[in-house]
């Protein structure tokens, strides 16, 4: 298959590549229906119906392009967290906000720091621009960040990603340790600190988000698409100095938001109530998930996002045939991708009925397996 013969040379050395399979090309694949779709970390418990209502109301006015600064969501961000409009800047869902992270930061043979099968996405980025990945292996399911802080030493690396509840093993550290740990990468690192999932983390998880706003050296990234339900409005949002949110303006594509989407984000803040009854439902699936674990003979690890990991007490090959067998049934979870952590496999939070379903096909799996 042909193509431009004048890409750049790293461009033509990168692998076409999705960091994900979604479940639609699942279903196209092989012939199967997605009956459940517990594996992506989306809501199946849905947005609230006011925020449902406000992407209506701004069906309407979706010819016109969403206001490129962003003010309205700024103003909402910085009432909601009790930062200022300036230390915000607005993407297209932390994985836009990643790339251009990458981009402001890294040169092409930099070394990048991370965790050895943490989030596969910021990995693609890091390829994208050319920088070097170097990792160091997770220690009792968590991020190792002593062990984080020693490569950053180093390899005088000037980027080190780190999650907090972290993905794909749903882990967590506690505030203050997050924090020291911040104030201790040197100031010639970018510290990102990915909190997708801080919604659905218990009390005392999550530093406040002014506890590390002075420091240029830190962005921290959070988004609309867990436990607000809107996976598909792509809305993200990263909290910094406003010097570094001002360097995002030099690169960002600055009609990259949907006006639908910003409407929708909007109302999802204003709904607090609303927030507080899905993580409860989340709370509650996730107890479901473990229950169901436990009576086949699984071991569920503590989570405190909206999904569980599960160690199957195997390999990744044995993980994988449970992912594979489940998908027969309609029931569509996913893994984490390298060892030792693909010995577990990762199962969203969902309504009832997605619940029931995962209870009844996990057995019958299992079964065949033995």
């Amino acid at each position: 298959m042909s193509s431009f013969a004048h890409f750049t040379p790293l461009a033509a050395s990168l692998p076409a590549s999705v960091p994900f399979v979604g479940p639609e090309a699942i279903e196209r694949s092989r012939g199967l229906t997605v009956k459940a779709r517990i594996g992506a970390n989306e809501s199946g418990f849905g947005p609230a119906p006011s925020v449902l209502e406000a992407i209506g109301s701004a069906a309407a006015e979706t010819w016109k392009y969403a206001d490129p600064e962003n003010f309205a969501l700024k103003q909402a961000l910085a009432a909601h967290l009790g930062c200022r409009p300036e230390n915000f800047a607005i993407g297209e869902g932390i994985d836009s906000l990643l790339g251009q992270i990458v981009r402001l930061v890294i040169e092409p043979g930099a070394p990048v720091v991370s965790s050895f099968g943490a989030y596969p996405t910021f990995n693609f980025h890091v390829a994208g621009h050319g920088g070097r990945l170097v990792t160091t292996p997770y220690v009792d399911d968590r991020e190792d960040m002593e062990g984080l802080l020693a490569l950053v030493k180093r390899e005088n690396a000037p980027l080190v990603y780190f999650a907090n509840p972290d993905n794909p093993m749903g882990s967590w550290w506690d505030a203050e340790r997050v924090v020291e740990f911040a104030r201790s990468v040197p100031e010639t690192c970018l510290l990102i600190l990915d909190e997708a999932y801080c919604e659905t983390a218990p009390d005392g998880a999550t530093p406040a988000a002014t506890a590390l706003i002075d420091r240029p050296n830190v962005i921290r990234t959070r988004t609309f698409s867990k436990a607000y339900g809107l996976a598909g409005a792509r809305v993200g949002y990263a909290i910094s100095t406003p010097g570094n949110v001002q360097a995002f303006d030099k690169i960002r594509n600055h009609f990259g938001m949907s006006r639908i989407s910003v409407a929708a984000a909007l109302a999802a803040l204003k709904d607090q109530d609303y927030l507080r009854t899905v993580v409860t439902s989340i709370v509650q699936a996730r107890e479901t998930i473990a229950g169901i674990a436990r009576d086949n003979g699984l071991h569920p690890l503590p989570s405190a996002t909206n999904f569980v990991t599960i160690d199957c007490g195997r390999d990744g090959t044995y993980a994988r045939a449970i992912v594979d067998g489940l998908m027969e049934h309609g029931v569509f979870i996913r893994m984490p991708g390298v060892a030792p952590l693909n010995r577990c496999i990762r199962i969203s939070t969902g309504p009832e009925p997605d619940m029931a379903l995962l209870a009844e096909a996990l057995p019958q799996v299992l079964r065949t397996l033995a």
